[in-house]
């Protein structure tokens, strides 16, 4: 079964006591089976060219981004290149210069690369239009009316019901940032993800309607409710909307950053997918809508990697840069989760099984710093590695030295990590469709922590430009030396290696972000 995905633990998505019978999942190298992902490797560009061609055989469309010189439109030859070789303009952001094409012509891209004025130009997918497959995320059950009761019981005054369980909260000081500040309605905070519930009761009151759209095709649809997920979707972005924004409202649970704003950009398909003509419209609407912190807590479909030597995969590093790049520039501070597998991003070289995890995947050697995962490793972007309720490294997240920023809480199994009472889950708690609340796991998880601190920082100060505000949330961030040795599950073999120094390492990058410093500095 395929597996398209946001980056949280499938198995982790469980209600109340139920962590430590997932904590096999939590094994260091298990990947695939345990994160909903299936179907690997990267194939040659040959390889890929009959792939398409089977794809394309009965005249079904496939998605392409061709990119071309930016601020300028495509040009008349090009777009007279384009209907030539069978293919049709969906739509085109002339400011970064990035054309969305559809087309059931097999050889499209290796024409269109051929055509002058043309940069780069790729297929965004391996499947027809749409994606014919299911996702095998899981959906977390929400939690039950005898564990909604004991947490309310156990909240401390002037607490939210279900904050008690939020161990995630002290962990970075939150708490105590929201008896000075909880930031500010003029800050937004875009989910860029599988949609957002606007009618949860902890997130009306905080929702950014102006600022949310559906952007799964590649073309934006403000229709409303548009960025809602359907009852079949994934409840992924509406959980990490609430770990942001939960409002303070003595309803449920309390975001990081409970007084701030937040958008539903949604981007994956029915099925799941992050395609990149997706993500760039998200990023390209984040940018022209006065968003001031994107959360991506997901990996473009279909590579895991994408490896600049293939022309193809090259072509989607090029129009995702151009459209995030274009964001910062208009004032957006891009935060993403670096992915669970336990992979050192700085190595030398990575196998990745799961690529194309849309066609037919194979393992696959690559090198990081050649092959890359987006947005995650994209300039500019704020990389976060997850940890757990001990506050080390989670199980499951990439880490590598110079490659993450920062480290926040996104959980891990409750054998691993155990919190302090009254919490009762090493995962953590969100905000699920329906008014319901549930617990995932990830660095998914991880991520939305981040955005809400950045979203502080931007309400302590206003009139801050990106730069200055990831100065700030890494300035701020709490050193986190190095745990080693790193053996998670005790059994006596290392399963991570940290590099690096107290103030700077491969684990938690400046350190563990700090929200009483993003509300008082």
């Amino acid at each position: 079964m395929t597996g398209p995905h946001p980056r949280c633990r499938r198995t982790l998505a469980i209600p109340l006591g139920m962590a430590v019978a997932t904590a096999m999942a939590f094994l260091p190298g298990a990947t695939a089976s345990a994160t909903g992902l299936s179907g690997t490797a990267a194939v040659s560009p040959g390889a890929v060219g009959d792939a398409l061609a089977s794809a394309a055989a009965d005249g079904t469309p496939l998605s392409y981004v061709v990119n071309v010189r930016a601020g300028h439109g495509p040009s008349a030859q090009v777009k007279k290149a384009i209907g030539k070789a069978g293919g049709t303009i969906v739509t085109s952001y002339d400011q970064i210069g990035v054309i969305v094409v559809h087309s059931s012509n097999p050889d499209f891209a290796r024409t269109i690369r051929k055509v002058r004025g043309v940069e780069s130009a790729g297929n965004t997918r391996n499947a027809p239009l749409p994606a014919q497959s299911t996702t095998d995320e899981g959906t977390p059950k929400a939690l039950s009316s005898a564990q909604m009761a004991a947490a309310r019981t156990a909240a401390a005054a002037g607490q939210d019901p279900l904050e008690s369980l939020q161990w995630d909260l002290p962990a970075i000081k939150a708490d105590k940032a929201h008896e000075k500040s909880l930031g500010s309605s003029k800050v937004t905070v875009a989910v860029i993800d599988t949609g957002v519930d606007d009618t949860h009761p902890d997130l009306a009151p905080n929702f950014d309607r102006a600022a949310s759209v559906n952007c799964v095709t590649g073309k934006p649809d403000t229709a409303d409710g548009a960025w809602r997920p359907s009852a079949e979707e994934s409840p992924h972005g509406t959980h990490v909307a609430g770990e942001i924004a939960a409002a303070k409202n003595g309803v449920g649970m309390t975001g990081v950053a409970p007084g701030v704003k937040v958008a539903g950009i949604k981007v994956a398909t029915t099925a799941g997918y992050f395609y990149t003509e997706a993500v760039v419209c998200g990023f390209m609407w984040a940018a022209t809508h006065g968003v001031d912190v994107t959360n991506n807590s997901y990996y473009t479909d279909p590579w895991y990697f994408n490896c600049t030597d293939d022309p193809d995969q090259k072509a989607l590093v090029d129009a995702v840069t151009r459209a995030s790049r274009y964001a910062e520039k208009r004032g957006v501070v891009n935060v993403a989760a670096a992915g669970n597998e336990n992979y050192d991003l700085a190595a030398d070289e990575i196998t990745d099984p799961v690529s194309p995890n849309d066609g037919t995947p194979s393992d696959r050697v690559v090198d990081p710093s050649e092959c890359f995962d987006i947005p995650t490793q994209l300039p500019g972007v704020v990389t976060v590695a997850a940890t757990g309720a001990k506050g080390i490294k989670s199980s499951f997240s990439n880490h590598g030295l110079g490659v993450i920023d920062v480290a926040a809480p996104g959980g891990d199994s409750t054998a691993y990590q155990t919190p302090a009472p009254p919490a009762t889950s090493g995962l953590i708690l969100g905000t699920l469709p329906g008014g319901k609340w549930g617990y995932m796991a990830g660095t998914s998880m991880a991520s939305p922590h981040v955005a809400a601190v950045a979203a502080l920082i931007k309400s302590t100060h206003p009139y801050a430009p990106p730069a200055l505000v990831k100065a700030l949330l890494y300035a701020e961030a709490d050193a986190t030396p190095c745990t080693d040795p790193y053996d998670i599950n005790g059994d006596g073999k290392v399963d991570a290696v940290c590099e690096g120094s107290k103030n700077r390492n491969g684990f938690y990058g400046w350190g563990t972000v700090d929200a009483l410093d993003a509300v008082t500095k």
